[in-house]
């Protein structure tokens, strides 16, 4: 498990364990917020292709999918 606080991740490295497409290193490039201001989700940018994706910012902690930084 990946232990991270939720508030720091803007503009966070993250390194999939198994890349799909080349796709190995991303950056968290927006962070979408509720209302009360509740972390919901997370944008991750490839740096290889520049494609984004949202994602639920909870799927970063499983560390057999995600690990932190550039590896």
């Amino acid at each position: 498990m990946n232990r991270f606080n939720p508030r720091k991740l803007a503009l966070s490295k993250w390194t999939a364990c198994k890349p799909l497409n080349r796709e190995k290193h991303f950056l968290v490039t927006d962070l979408l917020h509720d209302e009360q201001g509740t972390l919901l989700k997370v944008e991750l940018q490839a740096v290889y292709s520049n494609r984004s994706e949202w994602l639920d910012w909870h799927e970063l902690r499983d560390s057999e999918r995600w690990k932190a930084g550039w590896q």
